[in-house]
């Protein structure tokens, strides 16, 4: 299971837009790639760690994705209501990004309640949804399952409770073909179950 402050690392290499206060002529190369050059007042593209790194200096303003704006996450919302299944996001990383962004750099973004309150009913629904769905796994017995479209820390909330819950349903199996080896046997004997339990989370 991944530690929350190593997907919070993997959300870090997102890119987004900065508008910085200086000039530096020169393109800047890091391990990820190759940024620049910084222009005052030009918007560009850099690794989110960089953005809040650059603001924690007030040496650029951050501008919040798309994706961020409150009515396309109130859009997101709803749309995730009206689906049985999980919607595909504009990126894996929502929540985290929301964190981070909001942290740093508050004064850059309108409207940073109502866009903490949107995100948060949004992870609530969806996490809602995936415990519902290990629910139904485990109530109907199923041997697999597969959900699509989640993300690395929504899938990282629920990992600690299937060890427990595919044990219970790997007793329950092979309970249920025990007994029906008895029905067909004379010796009692304990049956192997004829398929692995599992559950497949993709993102």
């Amino acid at each position: 299971m991944m530690h929350p402050a190593e997907i919070e690392y993997m959300a870090e290499n997102e890119i987004i837009q900065i508008v910085p206060t200086f000039n530096h002529a020169s393109h800047v190369h890091l391990i990820c790639g190759s940024y620049g050059p910084f222009r005052a007042g030009l918007p560009l593209n850099v690794p989110i760690w960089v953005a809040l790194n650059l603001r924690q200096k007030k040496t650029c303003r951050i501008l919040a994705p798309d994706w961020m704006a409150v009515d396309k996450l109130q859009e997101r919302l709803e749309e995730e209501k009206a689906s049985k299944f999980f919607t595909q996001l504009p990126t894996n990383f929502y929540l985290e990004i929301t964190q981070m962004l909001l942290t740093v750099a508050s004064e850059d973004i309108p409207q940073g309640n109502d866009i903490k309150t949107a995100v948060k009913d949004l992870w609530d629904l969806r996490i809602a949804k995936l415990r519902s769905s290990v629910d139904l796994f485990v109530k109907e017995g199923r041997v697999q399952a597969s959900l699509n479209h989640l993300t690395p820390m929504e899938i990282n909330s629920v990992r600690p409770i299937f060890p427990d819950t595919l044990d219970a349903l790997m007793t329950l199996h092979e309970h249920i073909n025990s007994s029906d080896d008895r029905e067909d046997s004379s010796q009692s004997s304990v049956a192997t179950p004829s398929s692995s339990t599992s559950f497949s989370l993709s993102l």
